[in-house]
């Protein structure tokens, strides 16, 4: 038994990584048109 869970440490290891890793990686938007426009409105505000 003891062999057994040397077996699955690795292998879980393994499976924690690859989840891991497809979450680091996935596609995220950046929100650059959002956050510019709010730039805009806050330069107009402070020119006001």
């Amino acid at each position: 038994m003891a062999a057994l869970a040397w077996l699955l440490i690795p292998l879980v290891a393994a499976v924690a990584a690859a989840l891991w890793g497809g979450w680091a990686s996935r596609r995220r938007s950046t929100g650059d048109v959002a956050s510019l426009a709010d730039y805009e409105r806050f330069r107009d505000a402070m020119q006001k």
